[in-house]
This record gives structure tokens, sequence and C-alpha cells, in this order.
């Protein structure tokens, strides 16, 4: 992948930038981004390195593109003050920023603290009407609302992934066996479906779905992660298991995921739409606050015993504190007394559902089988019954 450096720009400034010869999608897993209008060398290296940052390859003009669609059909136009004047007359549209580089000084009084403009300019904001732009923005101070603007429009502002994770009650409640089944069903209705494994003490959900030899990124690639992850790039880089996208470990040591890496992958994650299953461990640190933030739905998987309900009861505490759909998934055999009602009342929690006993599962396991992977087995006609109720409920108007 290339994009136009202020270097080359002076040697080609009227051509458009390479990646537009990719197609929509750009290069190397990059999509389509904005078209950037200027001749200021210092703010096109900025705009260009924004635009690296949200995964998006843009087309370099120094003055509105002679093929009228550049124009047009951009999901983002960004005009340099400089080039103002030479846009003038430019068909009108949505989605036109004019964009400056402070030359004031982070405390002038005359800045707008939001960084939407010098509010003493009418100089600037006469420009930005005569070429119908949306905002006025000055770097570096808007750089983080830029960049999220330019991932936006080049990836699609679209509905975000129903996201459900999955928790055991207690170890070996068999949290991790349920979200690969759920993932497995969720790519089977056809909808973008990924799995981010959360517990980096699990060993890891690649190995259990049959996919530890998948070439792509692991978690360990991802743990300097901070603001702004590209949805697309995320996706493109995860390796493919069965139909779906899989976030796993390596092999490697283990690996503190920050929680900001933790939120900026999994906003990405459900950025563009579709399914997104996470598989977490019991216990609950910063980076797994982050993750049940993200969620739109928690699943906490009881066995159906005394000492197993006393277990999930503190899980869910601490869980339910930051989650507010919490539900449980009864896994029997049952001790006497006990049923999958009784278990959800006195965790106080909703009952989902009672998974079924698959008693050939432990042995399709052995055999290298993924849990879930036949949609006509138990577990797998319990993740389709689960995903159509919820898929029902996402998809109403």
């Amino acid at each position: 992948m290339t994009f136009r450096t202020a270097g080359a720009y002076r040697a080609a400034r009227s051509t458009r930038s390479s990646p537009a010869a990719d197609g929509p999608t750009g290069g190397a897993g990059r999509r389509a981004g904005p078209l950037i209008v200027t001749e200021d060398l210092a703010l096109l290296d900025d705009l260009l390195r924004l635009c690296a940052a949200a995964g998006a390859e843009p087309e370099v003009h120094h003055t509105v593109p002679e093929r009228r669609a550049s124009w047009a059909e951009a999901p983002l136009v960004l005009v340099g003050e400089d080039a103002a004047a030479r846009c003038r007359g430019a068909a009108r549209r949505q989605g036109v920023i004019l964009v400056g580089r402070d030359r004031h000084g982070l405390d002038d009084p005359l800045r707008d603290p939001l960084g939407d403009g010098p509010l003493g300019d009418p100089d600037v904001w006469r420009r930005a009407v005569e070429i119908g732009a949306d905002c006025v923005l000055r770097l570096p101070d808007a750089e983080s609302w830029l960049v999220d603007r330019i991932a936006d429009a080049a990836e699609g502002a679209g509905k975000q992934a129903l996201t459900v994770g999955v928790i055991g009650g207690r170890g070996g409640a068999g949290a991790s066996t349920l979200a690969c089944a759920l993932a497995l069903a969720g790519a089977r209705t056809g909808r973008r479906t990924l799995l981010v494994d959360g517990d980096p003490l699990g060993g890891g959900l690649d190995v259990l779905l049959g996919g530890e030899r998948a070439e792509g990124r692991r978690w360990p690639d991802f743990v300097a992660s901070k603001g702004r992850v590209a949805g697309g790039a995320l996706e493109e880089s995860l390796p493919s298991v069965r139909g779906l996208r899989v976030l796993s470990w390596d092999r490697g040591d283990a690996v503190v995921v920050p929680p900001e890496a933790m939120r900026s992958v999994l906003a990405a994650a459900r950025r563009r739409g579709g399914i997104v299953v996470v598989d977490l461990p019991r216990r609950i640190d910063a980076a797994v606050n982050e993750a049940l933030a993200q969620l739109d739905l928690g699943l906490l998987v009881v066995p159906g015993e005394l000492r197993a309900v006393a277990a999930a009861h503190r899980v869910a505490s601490l869980a339910g504190a930051v989650l507010r759909d919490l539900r449980a998934v009864v896994r029997g055999p049952y001790a006497p007394g006990l049923d999958d009602q009784w278990v959800a009342d006195t965790l106080g929690l909703p009952l989902a559902g009672e998974l079924p006993d698959d008693p050939g599962l432990l042995a399709a396991l052995d055999a290298g089988a993924p849990p879930g992977g036949e949609a006509s087995g138990p577990l797998g006609r319990f993740c389709a019954a689960f995903w159509e109720r919820a898929l029902v409920t996402e998809d109403a108007p």
C-alpha cells in the first residue's frame, strides 16, 4: 500500500493518489477514504497521517478534481484553508470540512475550546460558507475527532453489531464451549460474525475451533492499541476460521490487555454490524469491565449444582454492576430439587435457556470437531434458537 507523501505530492500534485486504482477498498485492507484538497504540504502530511490512523486511503488533489465523481462520491472532503478559494463553485454536498493548522497557539483566547475554528476570524467562516463546509477544524486540537469522522465516513456508520458476552458461573462451566457454538451458529445465519477471546488463560478459542494454525493477528498484536482502531482493518487482519473471524491468543507467554486496548478493539469489532461474541473470564478486572460495558447482552453459564450457584452469585454481582442485561444459561445434570428456573430465580436473573445435554460433545471435541459445529446437534439447535429470538428483537424497526 502506498499513499502520497508531501515529497511525492511536489512531483505530481494534480494527480490522484495511487489507492484509487485499487477500487473501493483500497490496498492492503484499507478502505476508500476522503478526498483531500490542499497544496499546504505540512497540512497534507498531517491529514495523510490521520487517514492512516483511520485505516482509510485518501485521494489527493490541489484543486477540485476534473472528474466530478471524485468530489461528489468521496465519503468525506477535506479542504485545506489554502485551497478554499479554488473550491468555490464546486457542487454543494454534505461532508465537506475546511481544515487548517493552528497558527495561534493553544492558549489563544479567540480559539474555540472544542477545536471548531478560531472564533475571531470571520474570513475563515466566510470561506467555509462559500464552499458549503459543514464545519471548520484546526489541527492538532481536532485530530481525535477528525480520525473518528474519517473512519466513520470510510467504513460507513451503520448499525453496530449485536454483541453477546459469555461468562462462566464457575470454572469449567462451559462458557468457552458456548461462546464458540454461538459464534458458529451466528455465522450460519449469514451475518458477519466475529468471536473475541477475552480470557488469556483459557487456552485459546482458535484451538477449540481447530484454527490455531490459521494465519492472522492475535491479541499480542493489539495490546498497544489506543484511540480509534479501524473496523475493516481489524477484521481483515484476523484469522478466518469456519466462516467467522477470531481474535484469540498466540502460544507465547501470557499478555495483559490494557483496558484502553480492550475498549478500542471491541469498539472496532462492533462498528461494522452483524454479530460479535465475547468469551470472558470469571475474574473482573479493568479490561473485562471495558468489555462488559460494550455488551448488549451477557450470558452467565451455570451448572445445576449448589456450589456452582453460590459461585455464580458472586460473578453475577460483579458483572451485573456494569452489564445491564445479564441472563442465566443453566446446564444440567441437576442436583436433587434443582431445575433451570430455580437456578435463575436464586441468582435473580432472567432465564435465557437450558443448555441441553450433549453426550457426544466431549468425544467430538477430542476428535477435533468444534463445539456446535453441527447445526442439527443439541448445542447447534440451542444456539440457533437463541439467535432466532435475539435477532428478531435486534432487527425490529
